[in-house]
């Protein structure tokens, strides 16, 4: 139904060295990453990382002052070439899902499938509403649906005429926390479905972990770290990183040898990372780290001799999460299952179990 000129390449989207700024400032500043056919990225960072920037330049809404995007192996921005954005095959899902309040559910679909006959395009409507799950509303209007349902009808008009790629822009933003978590698994299930490519810009880490396969954690106009989820949490590129993805603190360390790290709470064993990241020249003659605890780091243990005072506690249903004071007044955080509920003020036994060292130069 729909041109699929994919002519060998593997990668539907290229950034290469991409800049871009209004007058003297610049907002982008060499970012770049690639992403495979049929994969979902996301754009991660604070409000004014240059996330959205990044978006509008890869949809053709704005030039770029230096660097290359590719779509499908063809070049549509940079080298003195800018495609247009509606010769650029991109669907884009809004914050505010722009739907036409005049048209019912089919017709806000069928707005991209005009080029086709009435039989091909109430074919096409069909099918995207049953993969989004609206057959039952085709012939209702956006003021007479749900926020959940308004985002799945931006859905699938988008992805009613086959773009080469899909762009999301903050698409949850406008939903309460329970229906935005729902929301995510079902957005990455009909895009995997669709067999569509698609970016995801948004600042909520737990959207990013829902739905993309692959994550560019941003700051300052520039992607920090490109990977997987996995990686950004267990192995974090830099302290920023390791800071704005999930929860944790820092404590002082003292490395042993490229295996081991002394901190308040024990030794701890793993691949310490080459020369510690903390600019030593040999381990093993007590130079000095930052290591980052998570959570799940710090373990409940009602037989362990190391003692810990909650000074608060968060309830979250099957977990609580605990900051506990050392014995130094330092603090961590411990994720605890609920049915082990401590009273403010009271000392508990923990131990460690950490998997992954994480160490930093410490901050001067």
């Amino acid at each position: 139904m729909f041109p699929d000129p994919y002519n060998g390449y593997v990668n539907q989207l290229e950034i290469e060295g991409l800049h871009h700024g209004y007058e003297a400032r610049e907002v982008i500043r060499g970012v770049d990453f690639v992403l495979a056919r049929g994969a979902i990225g996301c754009l991660l960072g604070p409000s004014g990382c240059g996330k959205t920037t990044v978006l509008r330049c890869i949809a053709g809404f704005e030039p770029v002052r230096a660097g290359r995007i590719r779509l499908n192996g063809q070049l549509v921005s940079g080298d003195g070439v800018m495609v247009p954005p509606e010769g650029r095959r991109i669907g884009m899902v809004f914050q505010e899902y722009a739907l036409f309040p005049h048209l019912d559910v089919a017709g806000n679909i069928a707005f991209g499938l005009r080029g086709l006959k009435s039989a091909a395009r109430e074919a096409r409507v069909r099918e995207l509403a049953e993969l989004t799950g609206l057959g039952d509303a085709l012939g209702r209007y956006p003021h007479e649906l749900s926020g959940g349902q308004q985002q799945r009808v931006a859905l699938a008009r988008a992805l009613a005429p086959a773009p080469e790629l899909l762009l999301l822009d903050e698409p949850f933003s406008n939903l309460d926390v329970d229906l935005r978590e729902r929301l995510s698994h079902e957005v990455r299930d009909i895009i995997k479905a669709s067999g569509a490519t698609a970016i995801l810009v948004t600042h909520d880490q737990q959207e990013a972990f829902a739905v993309a396969d692959e994550i560019g954690v941003m700051r300052e106009g520039r992607i920090e770290q490109w990977d997987i989820a996995y990686n950004l949490y267990h192995r974090p590129a830099n302290r920023f990183v390791a800071d704005f993805v999930g929860q944790g603190v820092f404590l002082p360390a003292r490395v042993l040898n490229a295996r081991q790290v002394e901190i308040e709470l024990g030794t701890l064993e793993g691949d310490v990372p080459t020369a510690c990241q903390v600019g030593c020249d040999e381990c093993g003659k007590g130079c000095l780290a930052d290591i980052l605890l998570r959570p799940d780091d710090v373990v409940h243990d009602d037989a362990s001799s190391l003692k810990a005072e909650v000074v608060h506690k968060a309830f979250r249903g099957a977990e609580i999460l605990y900051t506990l004071r050392l014995g130094s007044g330092r603090r961590v955080l411990a994720l605890v299952p609920s049915h082990h509920n401590h009273a403010l003020g009271e000392r508990i036994g923990v131990r460690l179990d950490v998997d992954h060292v994480v160490a930093f130069q410490p901050e001067r």
